[in-house]
């Protein structure tokens, strides 16, 4: 019997994938309505719960990547030797393509999208998906010359085939540390990416990025050597070994941090035999993903910044880091919510220097608002939102990067971008 947990989006393809095979398999799930029950052939079982009876029928076990490998059912499965695996293990066993392969804490979705629409500007025919859009096993549907997958760490946890063409692991900071024991356990899964990797991407500026495994490195950074940038008589551009390849002020994504995305989808991109131009033309016209240091509109001389992605502390920082070169007055920053179990403590240096003040909400709210005075904790976004507005002068910039997942308060990263949107819009 082949058991899939969790439906969804990424259920359904797994379904769809073993129906197609001749197999119909059992799907369990833990949710009493979980999204996607009403397009679920007839022919498959729902279970609602991890029944242990069923479990032991199992010969394989497809898990989503949000049930931990630890959980007890899992672990008596494996135990009697059950092989559990994930959607992605399935796509890389079936995918005849090559695949570049993106994981990291921060960046992952910009980094693929343009990769991807690097790939397609190069007319060659790509699936984009995994952890982004499409669930992989649906990319096969489709012919391609290569595919692009984001990979989260939990999806890593159950692939053990996968070969990229080329791979990197973008940076490393907390998060998922409800999940994982610290920041070395964390780093394991993320570095399963370069397993049988032809060729491998580091970040230089982060040594966590480096791996155990394999020699054929290429490397991005903010410094003029490999992929990095190098300043011209003032105007600072992207450059390979300190030739320059575009100016930064060309493209439309702003910050250091998007910088430091654009060097890597041309590694990645240079990897797979994807020509410079295709890259360069991509990178002037993308604007960036919703919700990731979107700018919403300007308000009495106020700019208003959306980046409710920035679900993690390195996120934040990142966000800051990449806006406040622009800010000529004060940055409000706006954080909360899920921390996750993370060390909140990076942020404390930046209070009174990079931070003028802080709006603090959500469940974690109060343990934000202890790092320093210039914070300030309050009941929710909505008033995270009046009390900048009240207090922000011409100049000076609101940024929402709230270091925390969203689901305290709300059913997604987007659902809480959706509400700022509407609130500053309303302001």
């Amino acid at each position: 019997m082949v058991i899939i947990i969790g439906l969804g989006k990424t259920g359904l393809s797994c379904v769809d994938y073993f129906l197609a095979k001749g197999v119909t398999p059992l799907v369990m799930d833990t949710r009493a309505n979980p999204p996607g029950r009403d397009q679920l052939p007839p022919e498959v079982e729902l279970v609602h719960g991890l029944d242990e009876e069923r479990f032991k029928q199992a010969h394989l076990i497809v898990a989503s990547p949000g049930i931990a490998l630890a959980t007890p059912e899992l672990k008596a499965a494996a135990e009697r030797g059950v092989e559990i695996v994930g959607d992605i293990e399935l796509f890389v066993r079936e995918a005849k393509a090559p695949i570049v392969a993106i994981t990291g804490s921060n960046g992952k979705s910009t980094v693929t999208t343009l990769v991807g629409e690097m790939i397609a500007e190069a007319g060659l025919k790509v699936g984009v998906g995994g952890n982004i859009g499409t669930p992989a096993l649906d990319l096969l549907k489709q012919p391609a010359d290569l595919y692009v997958l984001e990979l989260s760490s939990f999806q890593l946890e159950t692939t053990h085939s996968l070969r990229a063409a080329a791979s990197v692991v973008l940076n490393l900071s907390e998060d998922h540390m409800d999940r994982y024991h610290g920041m070395a356990d964390y780093r394991a899964a993320k570095q399963e990416i370069h397993q049988h990797s032809q060729h491998i991407l580091i970040n230089r500026d982060d040594p966590l990025t480096r791996p155990d495994v394999g020699s054929a490195w290429s490397s991005f950074g903010l410094d003029g050597s490999a992929y990095g940038r190098v300043d011209i008589d003032g105007r600072l551009w992207l450059s390979l070994y300190g030739e320059p390849l575009l100016a930064v002020d060309e493209m439309k994504i702003v910050g250091a941090h998007n910088q430091a995305n654009a060097l890597a989808a041309m590694a990645l991109c240079d990897a797979v035999g994807i020509a410079r131009e295709p890259q360069l033309t991509v990178l002037r016209r993308f604007e960036g993903l919703p919700h990731r240091a979107r700018f919403v509109r300007e308000v009495n001389g106020v700019r208003w910044i959306n980046d409710s992605k920035a679900t993690n502390i390195g996120a934040t920082l990142a966000a800051v880091a990449g806006v406040r070169e622009a800010v000529k007055g004060k940055l409000i920053l706006l954080a909360g919510g899920q921390g996750k179990g993370q060390d909140f403590a990076p942020l404390q240096a930046l209070l009174g220097s990079q931070i003028d003040k802080m709006y603090c909400f959500g469940q974690d709210g109060a343990l934000l608002a202890a790092l320093g005075e210039q914070t300030e904790l309050v009941a929710d976004m909505d008033e995270a939102i009046a009390r900048a507005a009240a207090d922000a002068r011409p100049g000076d910039w609101v940024l929402l990067a709230p270091a925390c997942a969203s689901l305290d308060q709300f059913k997604s990263f987007e659902a809480r971008g959706d509400r700022f949107t509407e609130q500053v819009m309303a302001l």
